[in-house]
């Protein structure tokens, strides 16, 4: 973002570090489905994001960042899989896949870790 002379939103940072303090002070609380099915929800947002920023740059023809988006948008996926895997057998899941539309048979990106792009042909990923 210094790069571009983009500063960094102090709003958004508070409210951010308050989210993310009340949902771990939560955890001590309402136990650990929730944290983990929110933050696996969360994560598979996160993902286009970078995919997204990569296409707007990309648009204007700029390519210098096309491998870190590229990984951080992958790695977001990983994150994604990860809390997924944690949940995956606990019975409130179907409940909450269903009312809050990402779980085992939903996601909000369409990327396969199994089978991935290289960065070069990832163009297709997180497009409506």
């Amino acid at each position: 973002m210094d790069f571009y002379g983009v500063g960094v939103n102090r709003y958004y940072e508070r409210r951010f570090h308050l989210v993310g303090k009340t949902i771990s002070l939560s955890c001590y609380v309402i136990g650990w489905f929730m944290p983990f099915y929110f933050a696996g929800r969360l994560e598979s947002g996160n993902v286009c994001e970078y995919f997204r920023m990569k296409q707007y740059f990309n648009a204007l023809g700029i390519h210098t960042h096309d491998q870190l988006l590229y990984d951080m948008g992958m790695k977001e996926k990983e994150h994604e899989v990860y809390f997924l895997g944690k949940i995956k057998t606990h019975p409130l899941l179907p409940f909450f896949e269903r009312f809050f539309a990402w779980g085992g048979r939903a996601s909000f990106n369409n990327i396969d870790l199994d089978k991935k792009y290289p960065v070069e042909e990832s163009e297709g990923y997180c497009r409506k």
